[in-house]
């Protein structure tokens, strides 16, 4: 019996120390282990892993990409007008390797995520991004903003890279930037909404003016097709070819025989009928 007993108490007291000693790291997830207030900068991966009970506490943070979100922020665009309300998500991930050193140097910055785990140095990158989002909204007119919302993001994105990039080197990536909500004063939207449908009015005028410019070009090639096609006719129409015709229309004439020819005393207008040299000939043999 007592030694059923005993075998149970070691058996409990084993179990209490496997609990206290033993832990696990989810995947995505980096463990940092301080002993006695000394950080281990050595950061323990995912799987199953031992510490020293008692004596050494486990900080488990997250190596994954992480959002923060800003909501209702009123900054100030180009020409100096408020937006009345800009949403923005930023996206951020920590180096794996170097998370052990932010837990020291930005020591009460870290947020916990809504899956327990810490977030390296949130406070920092929150305040980086804010500044960021401020300064680079205030580059671009808020009559602008609403159609350069991907300028904006690529912007805030640069900017707050730099800035991390310039505190701690080769530790942070922000992965993206998400303008999700972007909402001017109701005036600037009014203002914006004409400019828009002046824009549209415009765009349409000039395809009106197209469409002018091409019919005036077609009505041109047709009168220059019909100049062409009277210049051709002019060309052929020659006084022996026109004196022809008339020969064959008196011909023509002259086998109707009830038909009459009036020929003027002058001969006006037979030079063409039966050329000028004839008509000499004629008035020549009449003299003699």
């Amino acid at each position: 019996m007592n030694i059923a007993i005993g075998m149970t108490m070691t058996f409990l007291v084993a179990l209490i120390v496997v609990s206290a000693t033993a832990y696990t790291v989810e995947s995505g997830n980096v463990v940092v282990e301080r002993t006695l207030g000394e950080v281990n900068h050595q950061e323990v991966g995912q799987g199953l892993n031992f510490k020293m009970p008692i004596l050494t506490r486990t900080f488990e943070f997250s190596a994954k990409e992480i959002p923060v979100d800003f909501e209702d922020l009123r900054p100030k665009a180009g020409d100096n007008l408020t937006l009345q309300d800009l949403d923005v998500s930023v996206f951020y991930q920590a180096n794996a390797s170097s998370i052990s050193e932010l837990m020291v140097k930005y020591a009460g910055t870290s947020e916990r995520g809504e899956d327990g785990a810490l977030l390296p140095a949130y406070g920092l990158v929150m305040r980086e991004a804010r500044s960021a989002i401020y300064e680079q909204v205030a580059t671009i007119d808020s009559l602008e903003l609403h159609r350069q919302r991907d300028i904006i993001a690529d912007l805030v994105l640069a900017d707050l890279q730099s800035r991390l990039e310039l505190s701690d080197p080769g530790i942070f990536t922000i992965t993206r930037v998400v303008i999700r909500a972007l909402n001017t004063d109701p005036s600037i939207e009014e203002a914006i909404q004409i400019a828009v449908q002046a824009e549209k009015e415009l765009e349409a005028k000039q395809v009106q003016v197209e469409i002018a410019r091409q019919d005036a070009l077609i009505e041109i090639e047709r009168a220059r097709g019909i100049a062409e096609a009277n210049n051709i006719i002019n060309s052929s129409l020659t006084a022996e070819y026109l004196q022809h015709e008339i020969n064959v229309a008196l011909q023509s004439f002259a086998t109707n025989g009830g038909g009459t020819v009036v020929i003027p005393a002058n001969m006006e207008g037979f030079n063409l009928l039966l050329g000028t040299d004839t008509l000499r000939q004629s008035q020549s043999e009449l003299v003699d």
